[in-house]
């Protein structure tokens, strides 16, 4: 049986490794190999991708990590006489505990003993040892270290001290040969020693790149990563020799130790995890616990009625049988699909931004469809009342956790992650890791850089690339003529082309979802690795796809800037009006329709663009239900349906049906299909479907399975004949219809929400200009050409801009009245400009001249 490689690098030891795991699992099973190792620099980045990839490919995936080891303690930070500041050491996961065992140390590593690198210690390894194999090392290892500077002692204590923690059985001595003498000279010694402790050698290559003749384009990915230059002297190199060799490649550079290759194949059958994935499963989501001790669904039955009662009056509460039909029938299905601790979780974490004055958005995606999240709370818009749909948030018939996303005030927003985090514990709660990837243009701009270009010449040839979103090289080629002369004709270019097409799409490096938040149940790293944010924030070492295949708890904590402007202005408002709020704004206030109407919509949420403003003008929106429409149909796609809607509306063009009972669901969409909803109620009324079996019909029609579309236009058609006597000749053009929207149809749920936050700003505008802009300019003390443009707007509206004044200004923009102000009423009529938005005057500086002015009076110079 073909051997294994047991010390390999992926593309995630980041611009070191240039392995895709794709392209390695290819290779691994053509030549055979029962099993591969990943073992990245520190980290496991990449090890749910490699797990899932290699048991696609049959492969047995052992997951590890070349981790770095502290000389003494990992908390010690310093320099250690003698030593280097950490060694190499690779670990394998050979069990389920192993693996756990790897994320913790690996978390340490990152959380506790960072300094240069994550590294971990002896200790840490004592505790944490169980289900793992430990390699010695490359010639960067401890035992190395000692071995290559004549400390044989220490290199011999060493070696004791990694077979002691770990036992005989699971210390193997690794030795590697890449043609320099000071690895042979380990590999003599440690062979010697190996037969002196009873312990066995392994054989492996510290695998980097793939094949022999990526050599040369891995070279200029480590100049990439280390900023150096092609021609410079003494940087960073590696042998051309760290590729996957083949077995006979192994067994004949370590003819005459053959056990040491055998040692591959010991260790990868001792190798066998199962990560479990199943994004359905919430094994591993937090309970929430009731403070009274009241059994959970209990409570939030109780707490249900409670906020049922605030939302529509006690009377109607308990009489309303629609509305206690409703709530019992979302109830039902939550508590049967058992996601009645996420409910708590989210309502318990929003009513303490609530109670703490922190902004909170109306609501976001599918969740706007549920009762139970409107009278807990969580969001802040009516489902009856706008006809939205509890299945396109949670479907009965499809076994998928919710996913509720929550829009925070942009500078409030941490507060509420810190609230969390302070509730379900320091290191169970974590932001979640992006990856950067190296793109066409920037992929060009660096290797011509490593290569000695001048950076015109770089960055001439990388605006060759079409502006494209996610065009990669081979189709800017094709693409631009230009390019594909320049690659044809110019030896300098193909060079630097044969390398970008290499390194093009490999990780590059590392960032924080701008949103996502990772809750688990306990400490994570009993799941997931963690590591650091460049501000010790705790993230994830998972991106959020294989966060979702692990069944972790993911919440969109967004920042809206909206949110935060709209506080602004209320605060400002409520100095002449205390009871002021937005919220409870009439949804048929006449002068934000007629500024609608006129497109005056600078500063007005999602209504800014010119082709928007063109789009209020033209269509002249008179209700609410209008401007949720304009925010589903101004994308593209639904785009062209725009002018047929305003044609409708104005009847100029006839409304027609392809069927009477689709006006009871397109009706107030002048007979267009706008909303996915919309689908799943034709599905639900035409043909006899659940809402439930409809929202999978219009998954499906999103994803265009032909098989699967068959199948479900002929349950559709059979179903319009049984439920509605439905000619199938009529029933298939709906159904093509309905096929057709669903292309384009949007959330419903998300367009109401935003129609609402959309809605607020225009009647803050409409009613309240002074206070509204002055929160507007606020926000944007920053960017000079935002604050140019709003006061730009702010004198068309009749409002003075009154210049800084170190006596009269605040920190931020400010609401005043001038003299010219109507003496019958107590609005303000202009807005003084606020100091910090004064260029080179920093906050500090701004706050510190504030604090003098209160205490001392007016500055008299």
């Amino acid at each position: 049986m073909p051997d294994s490689f047991v010390h390999l690098h992926t593309e995630y030891s980041l611009l070191d490794g240039a392995v895709r795991i794709s392209d390695l699992m290819k290779r691994t099973k053509e030549l055979g190999m029962p099993a591969v190792a990943m073992t990245d620099h520190g980290n496991v980045f990449g090890a749910i991708e490699f797990y899932q990839k290699a048991k696609k490919a049959g492969i047995n995936p052992i997951i590890g990590c070349e981790v770095y080891l502290a000389p003494g303690s990992m908390l010690d930070k310093k320099e250690v006489t003698g030593r280097k500041r950490n060694s190499h050491l690779t670990l394998l996961a050979s069990s389920d505990t192993g693996y756990e065992n790897l994320s913790k140390l690996v978390t340490m590593g990152h959380l506790d003993g960072q300094w240069y690198k994550p590294r971990i210690d002896k200790d840490a390894l004592r505790q944490h040892r169980e289900g793992l194999i430990c390699l010695s090392g490359c010639i960067n290892g401890e035992v190395n270290e000692f071995l290559l500077s004549d400390r044989p002692d220490d290199a011999r204590k060493s070696i004791e001290e990694f077979r002691d923690i770990f036992g005989p059985e699971n210390f193997y001595l690794e030795l590697h040969d890449h043609g320099m003498e000071q690895q042979r000279r380990s590999a003599r010694q440690l062979i010697e020693w190996g037969k002196h402790y009873g312990l066995k050698t392994v054989a492996a290559n510290d695998v980097h790149f793939l094949n022999r003749a990526d050599h040369e384009s891995h070279d200029i990915m480590i100049c990439i990563g280390t900023n150096a230059n092609v021609h410079d002297q003494n940087r960073l190199t590696y042998s051309p020799e760290v590729y996957f060799k083949t077995p006979a490649e192994m067994r004949a550079l370590f003819a005459e130790i053959p056990e040491a290759c055998d040692a591959t194949l010991e260790i990868a059958e001792k190798c066998n995890i199962n990560i479990k994935l199943d994004a359905a499963s919430i094994e591993r989501y937090p309970q929430f616990e009731p403070d009274d001790g009241t059994p959970r669904n209990d409570y939030l039955l109780r707490i249900c009625i409670e906020g049922l009662e605030m939302r529509y009056g006690r009377d109607r509460a308990m009489n309303d049988d629609t509305l206690r039909e409703r709530l019992d029938y979302e109830l039902g299905i939550i508590n049967r699909m058992n996601f009645t601790s996420y409910f708590l979780i989210v309502w318990d974490f929003i009513k303490w931004a609530k109670d703490h004055g922190i902004p909170v958005g109306p609501g976001r995606g599918s969740a706007a469809g549920s009762l139970v999240a409107y009278v807990l709370g969580i969001t802040d818009l009516d489902p009856l009342r706008f006809g939205l749909i509890f299945e396109r948030f949670l479907n009965p018939e499809r076994v998928s956790p919710p996913d509720v996303d929550i829009d925070f005030c942009q500078t409030r927003r941490p507060e509420v992650i810190e609230y969390v985090r302070q509730k379900y514990g320091e290191r169970a709660v974590s932001h979640i890791i992006t990856f950067g990837t190296m793109g066409a243009k920037s992929v060009i701009r660096d290797v011509g850089r490593v290569l000695g270009w001048s950076y015109g010449d770089a960055d001439k040839l990388s605006k060759m690339i079409p502006a494209e979103l996610n065009i990669d090289l081979a189709e800017a080629v094709e693409k631009n003529p230009e390019l594909k002369t320049a690659l044809e004709t110019q030896g300098n270019v193909q060079e630097l082309w044969k390398h970008a097409t290499f390194l093009e799409g490999l990780t590059r490096g590392t960032g924080i979802h701008a949103a996502g938040i990772v809750i688990g149940d306990k400490p994570l790293d009993n799941f997931i690795a963690l590591t650091r944010g460049n501000e010790e924030e705790i993230v994830s070492q998972f991106a959020m796809g294989p966060l979702t295949d692990l069944g972790m708890l993911k919440m969109d904590f967004l920042g809206l800037k909206t949110l935060t402007v709209i506080h602004e202005a209320e605060m400002w408002i409520k100095k002449r009006v205390p009871d002021f709020n937005s919220a409870e704004a009439p949804l048929d206030d006449p002068a934000t329709f007629e500024l609608l109407k006129r497109g005056e919509t600078v500063a007005v949420f999602q209504m800014e663009s010119g082709g928007m403003v063109n789009t209020c003008k033209q269509l002249g929106p008179d209700k609410i239900e209008e401007v949720i429409a304009i925010l589903a149909l101004y994308r593209p796609g639904p785009m062209q349906f725009i002018p047929n809607f305003i044609e409708r509306k104005w009847g100029r063009e006839p409304v027609e049906y392809a069927h009477p009972l689709l006006e009871q669901i397109s009706s107030e969409t002048y007979g267009i299909l706008v909303y996915q909803e919309q689908v799943q109620q034709a599905a639900n009324l035409l043909a006899g479907y659940s809402l439930g079996q409809a929202d999978l019909l219009r998954r499906a029609m999103g994803k265009k399975k032909p098989e699967e579309m068959a199948k479900q236009r002929v349950t559709f058609v059979e179903g319009c004949e049984k439920t509605n006597q439905i000619p199938p000749k009529l029933a298939n053009e709906i159904f093509g219809l309905l096929e057709k929207f669903a292309e384009y149809g949007f959330n419903k749920s998300h367009s109401a929400a935003y129609g609402i936050v959309t809605y607020r700003t225009a009647y803050l505008k409409a009613n309240y200009p002074v206070e509204f802009m002055a929160g507007v300019l606020s926000y944007e003390v920053n960017n000079t050409d935002k604050i140019a443009n709003f006061v730009s707007e702010c004198q068309r509206m009749g409002i003075t801009i009154l210049p800084p004044d170190i006596n009269k200004s605040l920190l931020k923009f400010a609401p005043e009245r001038t003299k010219d102000a109507d003496p019958d009423s107590a609005k303000p009529n202009a807005i003084r400009y606020g100091l910090s938005a004064i260029k080179n005057v920093g906050e500090g500086a701004v706050l510190a001249a504030i604090a003098e002015r209160d205490r001392a009076g007016k500055f008299k110079s």
